[in-house]
């Protein structure tokens, strides 16, 4: 990738497709040869672990499993791994969303018919591929948990962990071994799909750096209390005896929310985790740069100082800031896996440890456009920027641009038409302009953005559970005409 480079955030799930939501097949494929004609050099997606409640990417099950949803039917078709005519009777889904109460159930079944044609009639060149994935180092650290855990949930109907019974949930090794036995043809059904997501996903990393395209990843601080890994690693984590957390995670009032957002997660035991070598988190970072070639940190102040909310508050006021691990964390990480190509996520409360440790560990920072205009002289205005930064007209958590403006408070639309110069009829291009001309090194837009999309487009509204993570992309929208737009605005600037 070279100094100056743009690129397209867009979640796998966002793409077009008749199987209800957007996976890892032909459409992808798709995508990437519409962003080599627009000129782009990056692919920006969201955590691509297994979902909980509200399907959100940034609440994983897991920090190593992938999304099996994610596993495309087509590619299981044209590698024998369906049983003949599973894909003659697809539902109609709806185009421009992700329908999660009908999608999900009807993938499950598609993929468990899968697994038992796998079983009898797999080709032995596959059947060896699946032996050697589960087999492999680099699964043993957390495929047995997961897989382990999955099945668990299962039997208890999706409840959480600590109310599978204390046995369970403390991990006692007679009752781990009694369960491992009686739910064994489970366990090797969470395991298939692992199979089938890393191949597919691999399959399609190599295709986009084929292109010349380069995956920017994006990884959570935290993990949800419901997750594989906090049952499996309870000491890393800030749990009461009764294995409930003790604390839990979130930011004090910012620009998205007046009262601070509570976020539920458990926080992390640094000293513990400092006492282990930072095991877990190396293990994880070496997952998030075998899934991606660049990763995004999520609620980078996280690693300065965290806000520590006491369990039992509904909201995020009462909270207090409480250093974290600092450098000594990258240290370990970079003393095991080398140097690796790390964005921090250094938006709202930041403080000056914040902005010297991201310096000190030599990461870019972001910087979001429409951000910039509510107060003059902004730092996220382009002026402002250093070449070590991402910019973005808006991120998965923004309205998108045409939205945002249309609600804009006055006095920042006048400053944002005095800056970029413009009567506003084509905001969204005025901001991928503004972006693209910085001096920032690298520009990333929300595909809504390019194709011009109203708050219909909208990913995520923060602090609110329903109706977020379900916008699609159609097919018709990958045009010619707006890749060539965004193909000249690059090498216009050097991108």
């Amino acid at each position: 990738m070279s100094a100056r480079a743009a690129g397209l955030l867009l979640h796998p799930t966002s793409l077009p497709g008749r199987f209800g939501v957007g996976d890892l097949g032909p459409e992808a494929d798709a995508f990437l040869d519409w962003a080599v004609l627009a000129g782009q050099t990056i692919w920006q997606v969201m955590p691509l672990g297994p979902t909980g409640y509200h399907d959100s990417p940034y609440g994983c099950l897991s920090a190593f499993a992938g999304n099996p949803f994610l596993i495309s039917p087509q590619i299981l078709h044209e590698e024998g791994l369906l049983p003949p005519g599973a894909l003659d009777d697809v539902p109609t889904f709806p185009a421009d969303r992700v329908d999660f109460a009908r999608v999900i159930p009807w993938k499950e079944q598609l993929l468990r018919a899968s697994l038992r044609h796998f079983r009898k009639e797999s080709p032995a060149e596959i059947s060896l591929a699946f032996e050697v994935f589960v087999s492999a180092p680099e699964q043993q650290s957390w495929l047995p948990d997961w897989a382990l855990f999955s099945a668990l949930k299962e039997k208890f109907a999706r409840k959480e962990w600590d109310e599978w019974g204390a046995s369970l949930a403390t991990r006692e090794l007679k009752a781990l071994e009694e369960a491992r036995e009686e739910l064994a043809e489970e366990i090797q059904y969470h395991s298939y799909l692992q199979f089938l997501f890393f191949r597919q996903w691999e399959r399609l990393k190599k295709e986009a750096n084929r292109r010349g395209i380069v995956v920017m990843g994006d990884m959570p601080i935290y993990m949800a209390f419901g997750s594989a890994d906090v049952w499996a690693h309870q000491q890393l984590f800030t749990l009461a005896k009764n294995g409930a957390p003790s604390a839990v995670a979130g930011v004090p009032p910012d620009y998205f929310s007046e009262t601070g957002q509570l976020w539920g997660n458990p926080l992390y035991r640094w000293d513990q985790m400092e006492a282990e070598g930072y095991a877990w988190w190396i293990q994880r970072m070496r997952q998030n740069f075998r899934l991606a070639d660049v990763v995004r940190i999520d609620h980078f102040r996280g690693f300065a100082s965290y806000w520590e909310v006491p369990a039992g508050e509904t909201t995020a006021l009462n909270g207090r800031w409480v250093p974290g691990p600092g450098a000594k964390l990258f240290d370990a990480i970079r003393a095991a896996l080398g140097d690796l190509t790390i964005i921090a996520e250094d938006l709202g409360v930041i403080t000056q440890d914040v902005t010297l440790l991201r310096q000190q560990l030599g990461f870019p920072g972001m910087s979001v456009l429409q951000f910039a205009f509510g107060e003059m002289d902004s730092i996220y205005l382009p002026h402002n920027y250093v070449p070590e930064t991402v910019v973005y007209t808006g991120t998965h958590d923004n309205d998108t641009t045409r939205g945002w403006f249309a609600n804009v408070n006055a006095e920042d639309r006048r400053r944002a038409l005095g800056y970029l110069g413009t009567n506003g009829a084509t905001i969204e291009w005025d901001l991928i302009r503004a972006a693209y001309g910085s001096v920032a090194e690298r520009a990333i837009v929300p595909v809504q953005d390019v194709f011009g999309l109203g708050s219909e487009g909208r990913m995520n509204t923060p602090g609110t559970a329903q109706g977020n993570w379900s916008w699609r992309a159609t097919e018709e929208r990958f045009d010619a005409e707006r890749a060539g737009g965004l193909r000249w605005l690059a090498e216009l600037t050097g991108r």
